[in-house]
């Protein structure tokens, strides 16, 4: 990381205009303090922008609290940080500071990555809308499609690079850019996603360095980079010994997290899992939809292309 987020959140603050209204009485008095933990993190907003010079986030440009994308975003930094400003500050800040340096939404767009390491692994399925249920973005990880564990595995850095482009893919659909509705306050966060990692006919799983090496660090980088933006996580085909995988995510989530991961022995099960949409599934998973390769997936070529340092365009 370029920059150390305990120096971002040293940083005097700014108040966001607006978000400290004077006193309408006859007498003066000083204005009243930012009242709810949102409220107080958009008063924090500028000085973060200022010290990391970045606004993007998931493809929302931060701006202020009458601005209902903003604060999705920032509802989601607090509530995965149980409301503690001072930590969803820190954490906003290094999540800027990673997106600006990663760049993830321009790899998405540019990068051609390898067919040969990561062709097959990902996909992202739109349910759309419907009387039963609201729209639902399901993010397919299919790891029994590893052609070779050394190949997709060991180079941890391009393997995270390769997640967050399919996990920008389906940010993508999310589009909270556009959203008119604001995340209702202690009320139920409609604006996340399901996740599926599939272990079918997985067997290099088995304690192998370089995968637990990567893995270790996708949750990591995730935890940071993308909090809140899970509904539930499905682990179907689930090997007996893919009990490290569990015992390393339990390190770096939060109890809450970790209660949205669903284990699964067999993929047929998913289905019964989601009520009101799962026979919308591929019938792999208990489903009479199409197969998850009918969905969307980021670009490949026979040979990942040559990334030339990403340029700062704020400045």
């Amino acid at each position: 990381m370029s920059a150390e987020p305990a120096a971002v959140v040293a940083t005097a603050t700014e108040p966001v205009p607006g978000a400290e209204e004077a006193s309408v009485e006859a007498t003066e008095k000083p204005a009243s303090p930012p009242s709810s933990p949102l409220s107080k993190l958009f008063a924090e907003l500028p000085s973060i922008v200022e010290a990391v010079q970045y606004t993007e986030m998931w493809g929302v440009q931060l701006t202020n609290s009458s601005d209902i994308p903003s604060s999705i975003v920032l509802e989601k930094f607090l509530r995965a940080n149980n409301q503690d400003v001072a930590k969803a500050k820190a954490q906003l800040a290094e999540a800027l500071l990673w997106r600006k340096e990663v760049q993830p939404q321009k790899r998405l767009a540019e990068t051609e990555f390898s067919e040969s390491k990561f062709g097959g692994l990902g996909y992202v399925t739109v349910y759309p809308k419907t009387e039963s249920h609201e729209k639902e973005i399901v993010t397919w990880n299919i790891y029994g499609a590893v052609k070779d564990k050394q190949e997709t595995f060991g180079n941890a850095e391009e393997f995270v690079k390769w997640r967050a482009a399919l996990m920008e893919l389906s940010l993508k659909e999310l589009d909270l850019a556009s959203a008119t509705e604001p995340i209702p306050p202690n009320g139920v966060d409609p604006y996340r996603m399901v996740q599926v990692h599939d272990y079918l006919n997985v067997s290099f799983l088995r304690m192998d360095p370089n995968v637990k090496a990567a893995s270790k660090e996708v949750i990591q980088t995730f935890s940071m980079a993308y909090p809140e933006l899970v509904k539930e996580k499905f682990f179907v085909n689930v090997p007996l010994l893919m009990g490290w995988v569990f015992a390393a995510m339990k390190l770096f989530l939060s109890p809450e997290t970790v209660k949205k991961f669903h284990p699964l022995s067999y993929g047929s099960s998913l289905a019964g899992e989601l009520p009101g949409w799962g026979q919308e599934l591929p019938v792999a998973y208990g489903g009479k939809g199409k197969d998850v390769k009918e969905g969307l997936t980021v670009k490949y070529g026979a040979v990942a292309q040559v990334e030339e340092p990403v340029k700062d365009e704020t400045k």
